[in-house]
């Protein structure tokens, strides 16, 4: 049975459609034969207890350059469709939670994956502290005191802000480094929240790999390699995608976080590890489904959309 899909995303003209998970997801809908519809953030609309959207229906295409084709926008009850793709993409800020506090008037009545209240609950870098065991050492602080202590424990550290993204202001520093004092600085100036302060993990240069949890089962995974003379592994910033494998210590962190995921209604979830140690856990609009698929790895777009559809039959 054809289902009315919407997905809530950024401008669908700025898309980069060969990595981005949320085009990936579109394709598959529409393959299925789903109405696929789209429409930015800045549409929803909350009165009287009804959450509207304006929504164009669209068509897709793997083409670089012409890759979509738009409708005629209409205002759209939310709670009249049957699944919408939570999938506009950080910073996790008060627009993002904003709008996942009128995404939860619609779900479960209308399925929103991921479930807009724990999507709210389980930013990145702080619900993922919950598996301490799991991490390397890891600090939320903004006290400068206590950054120089673990400094000073650890040696090299990794400082990044509590809710970026995309790799964006992520800065290795140690224990004799004469920028850390403007560094902490910075931080200061341009961030309101804790930050993150992690001990550096040397394994970072054979890989940071993200691995894909559908419905709290690792799905597959790519390993991103830095670009020369970078910290960061991530795609985005010239990260390289290689195919791989899970190791034992990999599959035994999934088997660790897989039930918190489904008890929380988390469907799409990547997380990253280096060198065996879980690093973050992503929810908001995780990605890496179109590198994994065309490294060889299986369609995880697929398997996403046979959970919805059961989801939606009610066998799950």
């Amino acid at each position: 049975m054809p289902l009315n899909v919407a997905i809530q995303m950024d401008p669908i003209g700025q898309v980069r459609i060969a990595g981005d998970t949320g085009f990936a997801l579109m394709l598959e809908a529409q393959a299925r034969g789903h109405r696929l519809f789209t429409y930015t953030p800045d549409k929803l609309t909350l009165r009287d207890g009804k959450v509207t959207a304006v929504i164009n229906p669209v068509e897709v295409r793997d083409v670089e350059g012409d890759y979509y084709t738009l409708g005629q926008p209409e205002r759209t009850d939310l709670s009249t469709l049957d699944v919408v793709l939570l999938r506009q993409d950080p910073p996790f800020d008060m627009a993002y939670v904003s709008s996942t506090h009128m995404l939860e008037r619609i779900h479960p009545k209308t399925l929103v994956v991921n479930d807009p209240t724990e999507v709210r609950n389980a930013p990145e870098k702080l619900f993922v502290t919950h598996f301490p065991e799991l991490m390397p050492p890891t600090l939320i602080t903004r006290d400068r005191a206590e950054i120089e202590a673990f400094r000073e424990e650890f040696g090299e550290i990794v400082m990044k802000p509590l809710y970026g993204h995309g790799g964006a202001t992520v800065f290795k520093t140690g224990k004799a480094d004469p920028n850390f004092g403007s560094l902490c600085d910075l931080f200061a100036n341009l961030f309101r929240e804790p930050w993150v302060i992690q001990a550096f993990l040397k394994e970072v240069t054979e890989g940071d790999k993200r691995i894909i949890l559908i419905d709290g089962k690792a799905a597959g995974a790519v390993n991103r390699v830095p670009a020369v003379g970078d910290l960061r592994a991530n795609m985005v910033r010239g990260g390289a995608a290689r195919p791989t494998d899970l190791s034992k210590r990999e599959l035994e962190i999934c088997e660790r976080i897989g039930p918190a995921l489904r008890e929380r209604g988390l469907l799409l979830v990547g997380i990253d590890v280096i060198g065996g140690k879980l690093t973050e856990i992503n929810v908001t609009a995780p990605t890496g489904v179109r590198a994994i698929k065309k490294l060889g790895g299986p369609d995880l777009a697929a398997q996403l959309f046979d959970v919805i559809e059961a989801k939606r039959r009610g066998d799950l």
